[in-house]
Parts: C-alpha cells; sequence; structure tokens
C-alpha cells in the first residue's frame, strides 16, 4: 500500500531494458550519440514541429534552465503559489536565474484563474524599483491533481503574450495530464501558446530522464551552454536518451499514465463511497483525501505509506486529516484494495 510518491516506484520494464542494451559497446559522448539524435526526431514527430531537445537527468534542472533562459535576472516569473518551484526545488530556479523572483499567485486546486493572472499583471511592475513580469509557468498536472484544460491553457497563454511574457510548462506529470484530456500531445502545449516546456518522464516511469523543450529552436540557442554551466550535461547521455526513447515508443509513456489514472479513479470511487470524498477533482494521478484520524492510525499500523498535506482554508471536518495518496505504473487493483478494506475496517 505505497502511495507517498510516484519517485518512490521503480522503473518501467521497457525502460530498464534498454537501459542494459545501452550498456554495451561505445557511443559518443555528450549528446553525440545516435539514441540522442533519434530521440531529437521523436520529439519533433510527436509535437509536429521542429523543436529544441536539451535532454538532462532532473526535473529540479529542467524548470530552473528553461525558465533561467526567459528571464533576466530582474524578471519575475508568475506562478501558482503552491507550485512545485515555488514550494520544492530549494530555490533552484532563483539560483540558475541570477536572483529572478517568483511571484506566486493564488487559485483553487493550485489553478490560476485568467481574472487572477490579469490582476496580477495590472500590478505595480518596472524597473528601477521593481521586477518586470517575464514568464507565466504553469503545472500540467498541477499539485493537486488538477489539469488545465486546453482552452485554459490558451487563455492564459494568450494573455501573457498580449504583455511581452512568455510561457513556460513544468510537465513533470504531462503524461497523466494528457492522458485524462484525450488530445494530442501539440494541442495542450505550443498550439495553445507555450513557448517552453519541461518535459517528464522520471514519475512516470523512467530512472531519471527529463527534457527541456523550445518550440521555437531559436529560443533554445545557447541553452547548449547554460546545460553545460549548469551540471546538467551528462557525459554519458545516452543514458538518458535510451530512456526516453523507450518511454516514448509505441505511446508507452501515455499507456504507463493511464493505468496511474485509472487506480486514482478506483481509489477516488472507493473513498467517496466510504465517506471521504477527495477535495479536488481526481484529474490525474493524485488524490486528496480527509481520512478520520482512525482510519489514519489504523492504515498506518498496517504499513500503509502517504503523506499528510496542508488542509488551511479547507472544511474538511473535526478530528480527521487530509492526505496525498499518489499512484503510479506501478500501483495494483490490489493495492488499492487492501487500502480501502484497511481504511475501512
Amino acid at each position: 500500500m505505497f502511495f507517498a510518491s510516484d519517485n518512490a516506484a521503480g522503473i518501467a520494464a521497457p525502460i530498464l531494458e534498454a537501459i542494459g542494451r545501452a550498456n554495451t559497446g561505445y557511443a559518443l559522448s555528450y549528446g553525440n550519440d545516435d539514441c540522442t539524435k533519434r530521440v531529437e526526431k521523436k520529439f519533433a514527430e510527436i509535437f509536429e514541429r521542429e523543436v529544441g531537445v536539451f535532454l538532462v537527468p532532473t526535473g529540479t534542472v529542467a524548470n530552473s534552465l528553461a525558465i533561467a533562459h526567459l528571464t533576466p535576472p530582474w524578471g519575475a516569473v508568475l506562478c501558482h503559489a503552491e507550485s512545485h518551484i515555488a514550494t520544492d526545488e530549494c530555490g533552484a530556479p532563483e539560483f540558475f536565474g541570477g536572483g529572478i523572483k517568483l511571484v506566486g499567485l493564488k487559485g483553487e486546486g493550485s489553478k490560476i484563474s485568467s481574472e487572477t493572472f490579469r490582476v496580477a499583471l495590472d500590478g505595480q511592475w518596472g524597473g528601477p524599483h521593481h521586477v518586470s513580469p517575464s514568464v507565466l509557468s504553469l503545472s500540467q498536472a498541477t499539485e493537486c491533481g488538477t489539469v488545465y484544460r486546453v482552452a485554459e491553457v490558451k487563455e492564459l497563454a494568450d494573455i501573457a503574450h498580449a504583455r511581452g511574457v512568455a510561457v513556460h510548462m513544468d510537465g513533470a506529470r504531462l503524461g497523466n495530464a494528457l492522458a485524462r484530456m484525450n488530445v494530442s500531445l501539440a494541442e495542450v502545449t505550443w498550439k495553445a501558446g507555450v513557448d517552453v516546456l519541461s518535459f517528464g518522464a522520471t514519475k512516470g516511469g523512467a530512472m531519471g530522464a527529463e527534457a527541456m523543450i523550445f518550440f521555437d529552436p531559436k529560443h533554445g540557442a545557447n541553452m547548449q551552454d547554460r546545460r553545460k554551466r549548469g551540471g546538467a550535461l551528462l557525459s554519458k547521455l545516452r543514458f538518458i536518451a535510451v530512456q526516453m526513447e523507450a518511454y516514448l515508443e509505441s505511446d508507452l509513456w501515455l499507456k504507463l499514465a493511464r493505468h496511474a489514472n485509472d487506480m486514482a479513479d478506483a481509489l477516488a470511487a472507493g473513498l467517496t463511497a466510504a465517506g471521504a470524498k477527495p477535495v479536488w477533482p481526481v484529474e490525474a494521478n493524485e488524490v486528496f483525501a480527509p481520512l478520520t484520524l482512525e482510519a489514519d492510525k489504523r492504515l498506518k499500523a498496517a504499513g500503509a505509506m502517504y503523506h499528510p498535506w496542508p488542509s488551511a482554508g479547507l472544511n474538511i471536518g473535526a478530528g480527521k486529516i487530509l492526505v496525498r495518496l499518489v499512484t503510479s505504473f506501478q500501483t495494483t487493483k490490489d493495492d488499492v484494495d487492501k487500502f480501502l478494506a484497511t481504511m475501512r475496517a
């Protein structure tokens, strides 16, 4: 009953096998290998356009370097106050951006509304005394497991571009969001106005593989230098490339995401039936539910792993605790059933 994080899951078998195959013989270093070139072509194929692709080992460095590339040091990055870049990356975006300022915006379910964004842009900005808005960063899916629909992304991007603000998307769980929406990758990214995407594979089943995708390759000029300077260019880059290649092959990434989403749906349905309805819509692979203190104690005694979550501003009722439950490609129906049975016992 392990629902602490999708980061805690193992490596999907096809990806692990690809790593093993790449461990024989020799290949040119620093991205000059054949697999890296194939992955770059594959991304162009699935995005339906020419893109600039830069493989990196972690989501933190993908977000931080991408944002730093879009933002001058005196710029501001507008993001949700609960977004990963604002709360869980130890100041990395500010560090790599030379002191850029992250401005957190409020919004239900960790989503920024168009009205909130408009009001924020009408605030006091501009030098020499104030930072200037440079980037809007959206998380897909969000920290609350909610999803920005295509129309929502486009509306926000249109507002941003009208003010000269670039749009970055943190796609650590993009596979889960895309599997839920059943739209094309192009539709929810560059066709909706996203300029740069941090494409995540690690949470989806890779060992450690992420990519920065620039939808105008010219905007990615000199990113190879920034990546190297940031310590994120692996000499044996082929081991990230082979993970990404296997992840994308035959839409494996979407198959893994659909399974994780299905397990989250089953968990949410069982919790709702037991009187612990999730506080936000379950649109990806995260479930946020209020458990009674007794059920929480019982589940932990049975070995269930999950994290408590801040519940300020939410009416979850007395004698309850809000918890986050994350499913993965590795979660089984037995895991879900056992959790629900223990909770109801």
